[in-house]
């Protein structure tokens, strides 16, 4: 996830009820970017690597 400031389970119990939001963040599996490399410098990263192979 980019934007690290914004993305945290806590944010889902002011979105949603206490429950749902407990329901939901059990289901979530978050995965965070670098700080200093964003998702799609790394997929361009990895598409051009697999295009040389």
């Amino acid at each position: 996830m980019d934007n690290l400031n914004t993305h945290k389970l806590s944010l889902l119990y002011t979105a949603f009820e206490p429950k749902e939001a407990h329901r939901i963040a059990e289901r979530l599996e978050i995965h965070y970017t670098p700080k200093h490399g964003s998702w799609l410098n790394m997929a361009e990263i990895e598409i051009g690597v697999m295009t040389r192979h």
